[in-house]
Order: structure tokens, then sequence, then C-alpha cells
């Protein structure tokens, strides 16, 4: 029997990634209702097949025929290359019920496939990768981003244009290591969560969003060229969405349903997976999907922050909202709770790695505030409570904020997203009592990849740039507050680069085009 390998119909991208493996996904070609296999080889720089590299997937149909590749046993600090294919077989060929070995067995060597892996076009079947190094002895540079309106007719042009910029980053001296995108990789409700029209509800029209994204031009060029971290957010399930809307919903809860197993096919199965509770790809209700990982002993933890949000709407009081879940009085080392998760792994670095830079990716803007929602009186808590930011989940981010000033956690730097606008903010921490404290902080917002209202949100001057002066700072536990300024703002479609060393971060924002939006920002760390 004869077998013809054809080009993935998405992908490959490449997923997560370390000094010694990478995760490379892809979406199989559909030719018939038979099994689908994907079969991939690894390559040198030199495009030197490496021996025994070659080995099959199964791409599962109830999964909408994707899946990843495990490459273990790499080098550090070194290119890869990989070739994918898809290969349909036969309706008659396998019984439904075998497993993966049984199919794998019937099927020729996976090297057998080599010549035909080889004279797939490089576009569409071709991913290359640099391993991480085991120590980012000269810093770390990487790219992250969020918010890609797909745009509409012609316009979905723009939308894809930034992630040629971004690829162009790649070729220039000390290129970002990998790309983290910080949520809205889709909007599935293009005209608004109350606008049927062009509403994903379905399975079929959530997996046509992903399809739609990932295979624009510069986007998919983008995305198997180098290492890249997503998580979701409101839009790639539905505006403005929290656990709370499922209490006695079905709609809602189905709703969540059909957007959570298409976001696990095509964003989360190439993510480490290692915070998730669940050992069962199916499984729906409980699944946590923050991770962690580091790049050269650097490390990142990327928050949900919105699958286990709850937020009251109709109540008097903030504090019984909660962004990563609710939380427990104790965080043991087995709890399942989001906001004890990251506890752990906070005190975890600070003792591993002292006062280095401790990324938290945050798809919810940490800081500053709306404008709207500055101070404490009864208008500002009204808005609160109809913002979608961490403003409206004061407990939660007391929490984070009591945890990194009673363990002296220094050089957290939160990266977020949602806003529409771009800007850093610098907080400070005051004891009423004995001063300014020691600490360092920082939250760094990059927002949209494409927005084609800027006049609708995002604004600059919709922003608290000093919370002293503007009446909004934080009471924390312990008779401390936190403050904030915030400053370079950018509200063009942007994406922003890290440079990060023990002693500074270097942030840069660009433009669609890869032009630099304003000057360059050097943020000073705390002393290590």
């Amino acid at each position: 029997m004869s077998y013809q390998l054809s080009s993935p119909s998405v992908g490959p991208i490449v997923g997560h990634t370390t000094s010694h493996s990478s995760l490379i996904w892809m979406r199989g070609s559909v030719e018939n209702p038979g099994r689908t296999v994907g079969v991939a080889a690894l390559y040198d720089a030199r495009d030197k097949y490496v021996d025994k590299s070659a080995r099959y997937i199964q791409l599962h149909r109830q999964y909408d025929r994707t899946g990843v590749f495990h490459f273990p046993n790499l080098a550090p600090d070194t290119v890869y290359q990989v070739r994918v294919g898809s290969l349909t077989l036969a309706k008659a060929y396998t019984m439904i019920s075998d497993d993966d070995i049984d199919v794998f067995s019937k099927l020729p060597a996976p090297d057998d496939f080599l010549n035909q892996l080889e004279s797939l076009p490089a576009e569409a079947g071709l991913a290359s990768f640099t391993t991480y190094p085991e120590k980012a002895k000269n810093g770390l540079a990487f790219v992250f981003g969020s918010c890609r309106y797909p745009g509409l007719l012609w316009p979905a042009k723009k939308a894809d244009q930034i992630f040629g910029a971004i690829r162009d980053q790649l070729v220039k001296p000390n290129p970002p290591r990998f790309v983290l995108m910080n949520g809205d990789q889709i909007f599935a409700d293009k005209l608004g969560r109350h606008i049927p029209l062009l509403r994903a509800d379905t399975p079929a029209e959530f997996q046509e969003r992903y399809k739609t994204a990932f295979t624009s031009k510069h986007m998919r060029e983008l995305l198997r060229s180098v290492p890249t971290y997503m998580i979701l957010d409101d839009h790639d399930i539905e505006d403005d969405w929290s656990a709370s809307r499922m209490d006695g919903n079905e709609k809602e809860y189905v709703l969540y349903q059909n957007a959570i197993a298409a976001y696990k096919n095509y964003q989360w199965i190439q993510s480490p997976r290692n915070h998730c509770p669940s050992s069962k790809f199916t499984d729906i209700v409980g699944d946590r999907f923050c991770y962690s990982f580091d790049c050269g002993e650097v490390p990142f933890f990327v928050i949900d922050s919105r699958t286990h949000r709850i937020k009251n709407e109709g109540a008097d009081s903030l504090e019984d909202n909660h962004m990563l879940g609710y939380p427990t009085e104790t965080a043991t080392p087995e709890s399942r709770v989001q906001i004890n998760v990251l506890y752990n792994w906070l005190l975890s670095q600070q003792s591993k790695i002292g006062n280095k830079p401790k990324f938290i990716v945050s798809p919810s803007m940490f800081a500053p505030n709306k404008l709207v929602t500055a101070g404490s009186d009864e208008h500002a808590m009204r808005n609160k409570a109809r913002d979608d930011s961490w403003a409206a989940f004061p407990g939660t981010r007391r929490k984070i904020l009591d945890m990194i000033v009673k363990h002296n956690i220094q050089n957290v730097v939160f990266l977020c997203g949602d806003a529409h606008c771009s800007c850093i903010a610098e907080l400070d921490f005051t004891h009423k009592a004995s001063g300014k404290l020691p600490l360092r902080a920082f939250s760094i917002t990059s927002s949209a990849f494409y927005w084609p209202w800027p006049f609708a949100d995002g604004k600059p001057d919709f922003f608290v740039h000093d919370s002293k002066e503007q009446h909004d700072q934080f009471e924390m536990s312990a008779d401390v507050v936190m403050n904030y300024k915030a400053y370079a703002f950018e509200q063009a479609d942007n994406f922003t680069r890290i440079d990060a060393s023990h002693d500074f971060i270097e942030v840069q924002n660009y433009d669609r085009e890869g032009v630099a939006l304003g000057n360059k920002t050097t943020l000073k760390l705390f002393a290590n």
C-alpha cells in the first residue's frame, strides 16, 4: 500500500521550548472521515536529518485533528528545524477502537517518509526554533502583546500585518527567544457579546476562528519560526467572561464548553501544562490553565485570569470578586487553587534566584486603573464593578501584593494585555508608620496587536497616571499602601519588546510596521 503525505492544514507552531526539548503543534489535513496521523522529523541547522528522530502522532477527530510532537534530548542554545506532514488513512484501514500503537505498527517506519517530508512546501510544513540557553548570561529578549481583532473584509490584512513586524525582530541582533500572546488571540464575538451576528457559539465556529487566525500569512510565518506561549482572555470565549455566568445557566455553560474545547486544541495543548490538576485532556470542568516556564533561568508564571473568575455583578462590595478563583486559608504545595499555586511559585523563585526579575503574565491589566474607578466613593465603586481589570478584584490584588511585601519578593513584573493601550506603571509600597519600603515592582501593558476603533476605548487620558495625586492609592494589609506612576502610553497598534538583565529591564514598543514608538524606557531593578 502506498501512502501520500499532505501539508498540515494549520501549523506547524513552535510551542513550549526548553534548553533540551520542544513541542511542535499541527493540525492535519482532512481529506476523508478516516484516521489522520501526523508525521514529523527533526533536522539540524544545516538541514541534516537527526537520526531516529522521525515519529508519528495520532490527530484525533475529537480534538479537531490537532496534536503536538515532543522532541526531547536536544542540545541547549542550538538551532533546529522540524518538518511535519499529515497522513490520512482510509476509514476501512483501521478500527476506531485501535489505540495509537496498533495504528502505528501497521504503517511503514516513520523514516520512510523523509523524502516526502522534504518535498512538502517549506512555508506549509517547516518549523524552526532555537533551544534556550541553560543560563541567560547576556540577558533575555522576548516579545509580547495581546488583542488581535481579526478585521472585517479588507481590513483583515491590517490585522495580520504586525506579525510580520514581529518576525523581523528575529533577524536583528539579540533576537527575541520567544513570543507571549496575552489573550484575545481570536475574537469569538466580532461585533460584541450582545450582537448574534458573527458571534461564535458552536464547536465548528470556534474552530473556524482559530483556523482563520493561525493561517493568515504573517501570523503563520511567525508561529513556525519562534516558540510562542499563549493564554486566553474573554474574547477567546465571549466579552467580559467570568465563571459566574455559568451558575444555573445551561446556555452559558455550553458556550464555555465549546470555547474551551477549541482553546485546548489550538492554544493550550502546546503550552507547558504543568499546573493543571487534571491529566485527562478531555476534561472540561476543573481545569486550571495557568502554567510556568523559564528561559535561561529567567522565570515566568502565566495566570489564567478568566476561567475561574468570580464576579458578583450586583454586590455592594467588590471583596466578593475573585480573579483567580475562591482563595483558601493556606497555600499548601498540593493546593489546587490558582492563587495559592502562584503564591508558592513566588516564594520558590525568590528563594531560588533572589532579586532577579520574576515575570507574571496577566491577560488583565494590573495597573494603572481607569480614571473613572479612581477613589473609593460610591460612583467609583459602581464603575469598578463594571471594570474588567484588576480594579474590580481588590481582594485578589491585595492578596498578591501582600505576599510580595510580606516575603520581600523583589522585582516582580506584571506583563499585561487587554486594555487596547500600552503603558508602564512603576509600583511602590509605603508603610503608614515607617515610610517607603525597599521594594520594586512593575506593570507593563502591551495592547493591541490590532484594534480598529481607538476612539472607543484605550485612550491614555482614560487612565490614572499618578495614583497619589489622583487619589487612587491602594490600601493593603498591615498598614501598607501601594501607589503607582504610569507613563509611556501608546494607543497605536503595537507590540512590546523586553530586554531583561539582572539590573534593568528595557521596554520598547513598535507599531505594526515595525517602527519604534517613542523612546526606549529603562527600568532600574532593585539591586541584587
